[in-house]
């Protein structure tokens, strides 16, 4: 009788309405944050992601404010055998932070930034966004390397690998990170450094959200305070003889300078003059950290090639570069993604690119080379999963728009772009700029240390309760 009853009580859960109703009867008093069920007021914003072309509706959502709560989210997920996901900032291009009618554990209320100016380092809340964390170092005349977009969340990126303006300076945002407390499948604490739990914290080090929920993470900062940032644009014609250019030039820059390749709608926006608005253009946009005095001649070359339309590099405090494209790129926009690992620009590669920039779909739909060289090669391929630390750069392919009824023309092209360059990649791509794209593609993207994440992930979650992400399985009689 006891085993009918239980099975019943697991049927009732697969329908929608009744797993907030369940939640708040058996967690009672022991959960601190707020339970949002489909029935609630607040359904519809809080189970919103970034990625407006994800519409997916969880049984419940849970917005946690401590490690207990953490810990009993999961375990209400897994008692009633839900499909569980972990949201941060809610960025994930697959919109792998929400799932239908599961349970979403949303961090965005465990936001707490504490910087210590002295030993240079910060400690972050799992829900915290990136915009958060600058504010908090910029104060300190300090930044830790993270992304391009500050409404970022610092989970996602961080366990993706974490590339961005400081990455050819500072490394990846994995290679800052000195210590993680993370929740595991079973509920239990566990504390990740080089010290303590060295596997688990090799496995966060870009193997994802496959291995626990990280609730709050240490990071080593630099003196960045304020840098010499912005765009160079030229027409669209010369993107061959640009790209020809960057390919060369970036690599023997010192590693003070940063710079990622776009091919690009030039927005109507306030920075750019009201000639170019919606002019298709390709540029780059610089980040550049050493003496200014240096500036001039660093950049003389990149003035000299073709005919810019703009150079439009100016001193600005780290935080406003980080936040440059904050207002183009709002939550809610339909966004299509495709990634791809790059070794060199070929010239084939580069007729490719040509041919694809002059179909740009949309204002917002781009492309951007992001450089992974210099300090990221000073890191072995096999010290974290991010294994790629052989290649120069990141590609990202992104059709995106407002109008839900351009979602299949910016799909297309994204795609179509992909298929035309993905022959002259190295295989492998970024994980936090994937769709949801199959165990074959995952298991590229992570090569060798595949199995190793597969072994550790047997350690950590044998059950794959932590599935709604970019799955690493596994391993069987690990």
């Amino acid at each position: 009788m006891e085993s009918t009853k239980s099975n019943e009580a697991e049927a009732d859960m697969s329908t929608t309405t009744k797993a907030a109703q369940a939640a708040r009867t058996e967690l009672g008093g022991k959960f601190a944050g707020e339970l949002v069920g489909p029935e609630d007021p607040g359904y519809e914003q809080a189970r919103a992601v970034y990625n407006a072309m994800i519409d997916r509706r969880p049984a419940l959502i849970a917005r946690c404010t401590s490690t207990a709560d953490v810990a009993e989210t999961i375990a209400f997920a897994r008692r009633h055998d839900l499909l569980l996901a972990v949201r941060g900032g809610g960025h994930n291009g697959g919109g792998l932070g929400v799932c239908d009618d599961g349970v979403v554990l949303d961090l965005s209320l465990m936001h707490a930034v504490e910087v210590d100016p002295s030993a240079r380092t910060v400690r972050v809340g799992g829900g915290c966004t990136w915009a958060q964390v600058d504010a908090a170092t910029h104060e300190h005349g300090l930044a830790t390397p993270s992304g391009i977009v500050a409404s970022t969340g610092v989970g996602g990126l961080t366990l993706g690998g974490g590339l961005g303006h400081l990455s050819r300076e500072h490394g990846l945002t994995i290679d800052n990170l000195i210590e993680a407390d993370v929740v595991l499948a079973d509920g239990t604490q566990a504390r990740a450094s080089a010290e303590e739990n060295p596997e688990l914290f090799w496995a966060l080090r870009g193997g994802g959200g496959n291995f626990g929920v990280v609730t709050s993470f240490s990071f080593r900062a630099h003196p960045v305070s304020t840098v010499l940032a912005g765009p160079t644009l030229w027409p669209l014609e010369q993107t061959a003889e640009v790209m020809r250019f960057y390919r060369e030039f970036l690599p023997a820059a010192p590693r003070e300078l940063n710079g990622f390749f776009a091919i690009m709608t030039v927005p109507p926006a306030y920075m750019f003059p009201a000639e170019l608005h919606l002019r298709k253009v390709c540029g780059v946009v610089w980040c550049y950290t050493g003496p200014p005095e240096a500036a001039a001649e660093l950049f003389a070359p990149v003035q000299a090639l073709g005919t810019p339309l703009l150079h439009g590099v100016a001193q600005m405090p780290f935080p406003a570069l980080q936040s440059l494209f904050d207002g183009l790129y709002v939550p809610g926009l339909q966004w299509y993604w495709r990634a791809d690992f790059v070794r060199e620009l070929s010239d084939a590669a580069i007729e490719r690119h040509v041919a694809f920039a002059q179909k740009l779909p949309t204002m917002h739909s781009t492309m951007h080379l992001y450089p992974i060289d210099g300090a990221v090669h000073d890191v072995g391929a096999g010290d974290t999963p991010f294994s790629y630390r052989d290649c120069n750069w990141a590609e990202v392919i992104v059709g995106v728009d407002p109008d839900p009824a351009n979602a299949g023309a910016i799909r297309d092209w994204t795609v179509d772009y992909w298929e035309a360059t993905h022959p002259y990649s190295a295989g492998g791509a970024y994980v936090n700029m994937m769709m949801d794209e199959g165990r074959a593609r995952v298991r590229a993207s992570y090569r060798d240390n595949y199995d190793r994440l597969a072994t550790a992930k047997a350690t950590y979650d044998p059950a794959n309760a932590f599935r709604v992400n970019q799955n690493i399985e596994p391993s069987v009689g690990a």
